[in-house]
Order: C-alpha cells, then sequence, then structure tokens
C-alpha cells in the first residue's frame, strides 16, 4: 500500500546502532541542511506566545533538546539561556555557536540540573522521538521539576496522526563550492509511527558518500499529550497554530488547590 512501512525492504538499507540519536553521523552538516527552515520566526513567534502568557518575555530560558543551537541563538535577545541534548555531536556545533553557555549533554527524559527556569522549550518534532506515552509524562515531568513557581512551559509536537501524509516525498539541497548536500526522503507510517529514512549524499573534493539516518517519531493526538501534560501536574492549554503550524501546548504548574 502506497506510503506504508515495508520493514523487510528497509531494513536492509538501515545504518542504525542501538543508543545512537538520529543525526550522529550527519552532525557536521545539521547546519548547512537546516539552516533555512526560519528559526529567527520561531524563537520570535515563541517570544510572543511566552510575553501571551507571562506578561513578559525575559527571564531564564532552558531548552529542551536544544540541538545545534539555532533556536537559543535568536533567544538569547530576551532571556539568559541554558540548553540540553542527548547528542554530543550536535551540541559541539551549539558550543560554537553560544560559547560560554551552559550545554550539557544530558536526556530530556531524566535530567536533573541545578537551575530553575522562567521558561522551558521544547521546539517542534523533539518530543515525537519518545514513543511510549510514559516517556513523554517522563520528560514533560522533568521539564516540569525544573520551571519556577510562576514559570511556563512550551513544546511544539510533531504531527497528529490525521495530520501525517505518508507517500510523500522531500528534498533538500545544500550547494556550497566544495560541499554539496542532497537529503530526499519519503514519509511513511507504521501504525502510529511516523518512519521517514533519511538518505544524504554528501559530496566534497575527497570524496562522494551515501549516509542513511532512520528518523522515527511517534504520532500523537492532541488528547493523548494533554493526559501526559495533566500526568506530570500540569495544567495546559492547546494553541491550535502553534509556531510552524502544529499547534503548540503552553503549560503551567498547577497551584496547591488545582492539584487536590
Amino acid at each position: 500500500m502506497c506510503g506504508r512501512y515495508d520493514s523487510t525492504r528497509l531494513s536492509r538499507r538501515r545504518r542504525w546502532r542501538e543508543g545512537h540519536t538520529v543525526f550522529d553521523q550527519t552532525a557536521p552538516y545539521y547546519d548547512k541542511i537546516c539552516i533555512g527552515k526560519g528559526y529567527s520566526g520561531e524563537a520570535e513567534r515563541t517570544v510572543g506566545f511566552v510575553a501571551e502568557e507571562r506578561g513578559r518575555a525575559d527571564g531564564f530560558l532552558l531548552d529542551a533538546a536544544c540541538g545545534t543551537g539555532l533556536h537559543l541563538e535568536h533567544l538569547r535577545k530576551w532571556f539568559d539561556i541554558e540548553g540540553l541534548d542527548r547528542s554530543a555531536e550536535l551540541l559541539q556545533s551549539a558550543q560554537e555557536r553560544l560559547p560560554g553557555t551552559p550545554l550539557p549533554c544530558d536526556d530530556m527524559r531524566t535530567f536533573r540540573l541545578d537551575a530553575r527556569f522562567d521558561v522551558v522549550t521544547c521546539f517542534p518534532s523533539a518530543i515525537g522521538w519518545l514513543m511510549p506515552p510514559d516517556e513523554v509524562a517522563q520528560a514533560l515531568q522533568a521539564m516540569a521539576d525544573h520551571l519556577k513557581p510562576e514559570g511556563v512551559l512550551r513544546v511544539d509536537p510533531w504531527f497528529t496522526p490525521d495530520e501525517w501524509q505518508p507517500g510523500t516525498v522531500h528534498a533538500i539541497l545544500a550547494d556550497e563550492p566544495e560541499l554539496k548536500i542532497a537529503r530526499v526522503c519519503t514519509s511513511l507510517v507504521e501504525g502510529r509511527t511516523s518512519v521517514v529514512d533519511l538518505h544524504h549524499l554528501i559530496a566534497t573534493p575527497e570524496e562522494p558518500r551515501h549516509v542513511v539516518e532512520p528518523d522515527r517519531l511517534q504520532l500523537r493526538t492532541v488528547d493523548g499529550t494533554m493526559s501526559a501534560f495533566e500526568r506530570a501536574g500540569l495544567r495546559v492549554r492547546c494553541d491550535e497554530a502553534g509556531i510552524c503550524g502544529r499547534g503548540a501546548y503552553i503549560a503551567r504548574k498547577k497551584t496547591e488547590s488545582e492539584a487536590s
């Protein structure tokens, strides 16, 4: 069936080892592939949401799953910033971009930092990499634990099952004098999991090479996601537009009376 995942066919092309993060092999090229995705606009829209929720946009901000720091680079105009990511390879680029910024290599499901934050963000798609529902609740609990009493958590989700369009094809080209990168993929589906094998053809003066990285993200309903926020002791509302058209969840800790 068009758009359905054929595990026998695709597994022969998969180059992946347990414990790796998605962009391990292409981390040095991540910014060149993704730089045109509108990070500045997404950061500005996030600032607007924070100002609407808190009455101001300032203070101490943590970006969970910050990648190479492309959002933080813009958010530091308004906030004191910190980020974390489980990919040491992506964080190398973030450290070069944001010298002096705390950027621990940690898992958003289990991280424990000394600081507490006015704002915690988790930008589009990152929450989708958490597969079982209890992992989502675990990550939201960890984020909530790092909020100040009046702090705000903002999570931008992956697609819902109804929004995902299997069978569509995509391509991105990075074109520099001594570097050419073509990333192509087909969006597939397996149950409630979006399945994308990211094929990269990377050409340098030394040689071209082909790198395949599998991208598996969970397709969750709005009700299911909001339930995970509730289990983490948060009151949450859903903004239908979000910063990239996929909606967003804005949450705060429940008061003692709300929690009881």
